[in-house]
Order: C-alpha cells, then sequence, then structure tokens
C-alpha cells in the first residue's frame, strides 16, 4: 500500500539510536550518519524539527526503579536530552544544516527557550529544531513530547526512528514468525497495547490526526525513502475510506 508524503515533519529519535555500536553514551559517527540523512530531507525542501530522547544517558522510570524520587530522575532525563540535542546539532551544523535547540527548561547560556512560534518561524526559514528537555515537566515521556510538539508545530506527521522497521504483532527479536503491519488505526494500536508509543502519544496524534511513521533509523538511507513514501515502515492513521 503507498504511503503519503508530507511536507513538515516531527522525527522522533530514541536516545539509544546514538549510542550507534555502543552500549551507553553517543556515538560521533552515529550522529553525523543520521544528520547526513536529515540534510537530504532538509534539502528535499521538507520542513523538520526533532525530538531526541534521553535513554542513551540517563531514563526518569529506569532511575525511580533504582530508588531516585520520580521527579527528580525524569528531570536528570530531561538533562540527558539536552546533551543529545546538542550533539545532534553539532553534527547537523557540520553537514551544513542550520539549527536551533529549544528546550522547555530554561537555560539561556546554552540553547532557547521553548517559544512556540519562535519555532514555527525557524521551521519556515529551512531551520531544523531540536526539542530538549521533553515538556519541562515530570512523569511525561519524550513519546508524549514528540506528539505534543507535532500539533503544535502543525506537522504532517510524526516520524519515530526505532531499531526495527514496523510495528510487529509479537517481539520480532523474540518470536522469528512475528508479522509486520504496514498499516494500523490509532484505535487498534490502543485496544492491542502494541506499544508503538505511549498511550497519551498515540491519543493526541489520533485527536490531532498526525499520521505516525515507525521505521527502522538503523538503516542507512531509510529515512529518505520512508519520507517520500517509499522504504519499509508502519503507517498509524485514521482508517482510509
Amino acid at each position: 500500500m503507498s504511503r503519503p508524503t508530507f511536507k513538515r515533519i516531527l522525527l522522533k529519535l530514541s536516545g539509544e539510536v546514538l549510542m550507534g555500536q555502543g552500549q551507553y553514551g553517543i556515538d560521533p559517527e552515529t550522529c553525523d550518519r543520521v544528520a547526513s540523512e536529515v540534510k537530504a530531507i532538509v534539502d528535499s525542501g521538507v520542513e523538520l524539527c526533532m525530538v531526541v530522547g534521553g535513554g542513551n544517558i540517563f531514563r526518569g522510570l529506569a532511575g525511580a526503579a533504582q530508588g531516585f524520587d520520580r521527579a527528580s530522575a525524569d528531570y536528570m532525563g530531561m538533562l540527558a536530552t539536552v546533551m543529545n540535542a546538542l550533539a545532534m546539532q553539532n553534527a547537523l551544523e557540520k553537514a551544513g544544516v542550520d539549527t536551533r535547540v529549544q528546550s522547555a527548561i530554561p537555560m539561556a547560556s546554552v540553547c532557547e527557550p521553548y517559544i512556540r512560534r519562535r519555532a514555527q518561524r525557524h521551521m519556515e526559514k529551512g531551520r531544523v529544531v531540536l526539542f530538549a528537555a521533553g515538556t519541562g515537566l515530570p512523569f511525561f515521556t519524550t513519546d508524549t513530547t514528540a506528539a505534543l510538539r507535532a500539533a503544535e508545530m502543525g506537522c504532517d506527521a510524526l516520524f519515530k526512528g526505532t531499531s526495527v522497521d514496523g510495528v510487529y504483532d509479537a517481539d520480532p527479536k523474540k518470536v522469528p514468525t512475528a508479522r509486520r503491519y504496514d498499516e494500523l488505526s490509532y484505535d487498534r494500536v490502543l485496544a492491542d497495547n502494541l506499544k508503538v508509543m505511549d498511550a497519551s502519544a498515540v491519543a493526541l496524534c489520533r485527536d490531532s490526526d498526525i499520521p505516525i511513521v515507525v521505521f527502522s533509523i538503523r538503516d542507512e538511507g531509510n529515512l529518505a525513502a520512508v519520507v517520500g513514501g517509499e522504504g519499509t515502515a508502519t503507517i498509524v492513521r485514521k482508517p482510509q475510506a
């Protein structure tokens, strides 16, 4: 089934993607590869913004499970996303892409504060805006942040780059016979608890009619292919008439 193409998108990357083949931290070569693929998208005329998770450095839920106060752990995770955003900004600027980092937690010496209309103007001028520090509040994930920012920016779609090439009916790493879906409805994802994104993020995309495209960011060149309506991915959207 053919997929639509989009003019303005939000790209959500898990923090783990930036680890490359490592087990922790930020791999500069991986950042550079992702940046080159983002540049190709921007050069094609697509307006793009990004949200990067912080799981390669610190994850709030994991910290809470180890005894940290949950709110404090979530704030630590938000700061990890700022580090990742700055790493991606560096890689993008080396690739010749004009960028801005906006943080939901004000830190004027490091990046801009999150201001919706300013972010929109940046995108209209062809800049890639990286949204850091989540929503600025604990108990919300970067999935929810991505859905929220996509709605605020008027994005046509939310692209979620992961380590698998779509949504499956079981974990393909554990079940070799797992079946990949080409297309799903928001309600099916929520009813079957398919773990595409957090339920709150899926519901927000449903209510804002923002398709979610799940694809593998680890496959070189796949981002450009999927954005162009090709490549391997699963699209979550309202049932088509």
